[in-house]
């Protein structure tokens, strides 16, 4: 830890410098400090920017510091109040209170969804602005630099339900800092410093990274956030094989190719790949910065940020590669386990894969005479599949003839209406779309 603070200490004024805000008139918007806002487990402190002109149902970022900073040096030193001034979002600085004034991206309390340290705290800041200023929790996003690069590592993998897109700065991988001593009665106090991990020498296959991401919320089946990451060729303080090992791991947890779909240089020394989409809200993005250290953001880069988000308003924040969207939060009931009988269906699917694994999204689109009041929809895995988590149906067998059947909310089916289902699986070689699909006992077409 001491490293990373005289690292870090060091690199802050050449990072206040690089992104020193040009001079304009004085605005009647202002940092405040919030003291109240719900459960804070750790003491953070709360800063919070509300810009004069706010959009229609605003969006909402949370902007994290680096270790020895806070919130006001953070809304001072980085572009962000600038763009929520022109476009009209709301700002959340939080500030770490720990010794060094670093985030704990390590501990098993912040390593997992509503555990007990530093993400439980940000994520009260988080509802208590959208409850208080109607902020459209579609659109709550997290960044952040070093630390705070670290931190929406975190909180992506903790909490998928809240924040739609992540940037992080200067960041590892989710669990890569993970410490594994400490004191059992203080899992917080567990932050410290992972030198394997700081090094770049924390090497894994990108389904080992993207299982500790999944194994943050046990049983979450709802769409997962985009991810966008910015690294220094020359940073020496987490060093720059950490970009390409959180590259792996989002690309795995997104379900989408490691090789990249579109690769340009947005401006001289950067190198930017989009992988899943060549959209600017592809769902993973990353830009490398050539001959850079420990210092980012750079000038314009919170920009990218914002047009990553789509906080811009230049178009909409959820590609269509993206999983399914969060299902409702009203308590389920229990699905029809005897759907009607009968029914015609047409089948469209979209199969993303990488060496040992893929992702399916399924579309079924009722194309029989009567609507339905629940459904299953069978269908045959390819040799060599086994569904390992799925979203918008249970699946069951994992292999072989599966059957799906409906959710609480997505079981009534329209005449012409569609719904999307979705799954995750691992292949021994064959990542071929299933076969054979009927609903409700009725053969389907396939589109």
């Amino acid at each position: 830890m001491k490293r990373l603070l005289a690292s870090f200490a060091a690199a802050a004024a050449v990072v206040l410098g690089l992104v020193a805000l040009p001079a304009s008139p004085a605005a009647a918007a202002s940092l405040q400090q919030i003291t109240s806002f719900g459960n804070n487990p750790t003491g953070l402190g709360m800063y919070l920017y509300v810009p004069d002109r706010l959009a229609a149902s605003p969006g909402l970022l949370v902007a994290v510091h680096y270790c020895t900073g806070n919130g006001p040096a953070f809304f001072n030193g980085t572009e962000f109040r600038t763009l929520a001034d022109q476009y009209g979002f709301i700002v959340i600085y939080p500030s770490a209170t720990r010794s060094g004034n670093c985030f704990d991206n390590s501990s098993a309390g912040a390593l997992s969804h509503s555990g007990n340290s530093d993400p439980a705290g940000i994520v009260s800041m988080v509802r208590y602005v959208q409850q208080r200023y109607g902020t459209d929790v579609n659109r709550t996003f997290v960044t952040g630099a070093s630390s705070g690069g670290m931190a929406t590592n975190v909180l992506l993998g903790d909490y998928p339900d809240v924040f739609a897109a992540g940037a992080a700065f200067m960041g590892v991988p989710f669990g890569c800092f993970a410490a594994s001593a400490g004191d059992p009665a203080n899992p917080a106090n567990q932050a410290g410093w992972n030198s394997t991990c700081a090094n770049g020498q924390s090497i894994k296959t990108p389904q080992a990274w993207g299982d500790l991401v999944r194994a943050a919320y046990p049983g979450y089946s709802g769409r997962r956030p985009r991810m966008q990451l910015f690294h220094g060729t020359t940073d020496t303080t987490l060093q720059y094989p950490n970009f390409g090992e959180e590259i792996k791991q989002w690309t795995n947890v997104l379900g989408v190719s490691q090789t990249p779909v579109s690769t340009d240089s947005p401006q001289s020394g950067w190198t930017r790949t989009r992988y899943g989409s060549s959209t600017t809200q592809a769902p993973v993005e990353g830009i490398s910065v050539s001959g850079v250290g420990h210092s980012l953001p750079l000038s314009g880069q919170a920009k990218l940020a914002i047009s990553f988000f789509g906080l811009d308003g230049s178009t909409p924040t959820t590609p269509p590669t993206t999983p399914p969207t969060t299902p409702p939060t009203t308590p389920p009931t229990t699905p029809p386990t005897t759907p009607p009988s009968g029914g015609a269906c047409r089948i469209s699917s979209q199969i993303s894969a990488w060496n040992t694994g893929l992702t399916a999204n399924i579309t079924i689109t009722n194309t029989g005479s009567s609507a339905l009041n629940g459904w299953n929809l069978t269908f045959a895995l390819p040799s060599g599949q086994t569904i390992t988590s799925g979203w918008n149906a249970t699946y069951n067998p994992k292999s072989g003839q599966v059957t799906a059947t409906n959710m609480s909310y997505n079981g009534a089916l329209p005449t012409g209406g569609s719904t999307t289902i979705g799954f995750q699986a691992t292949h021994t070689g064959n990542s071929g779309a299933p076969t054979g699909y009927a609903l409700n006992g009725a053969a389907c077409t396939t589109a």
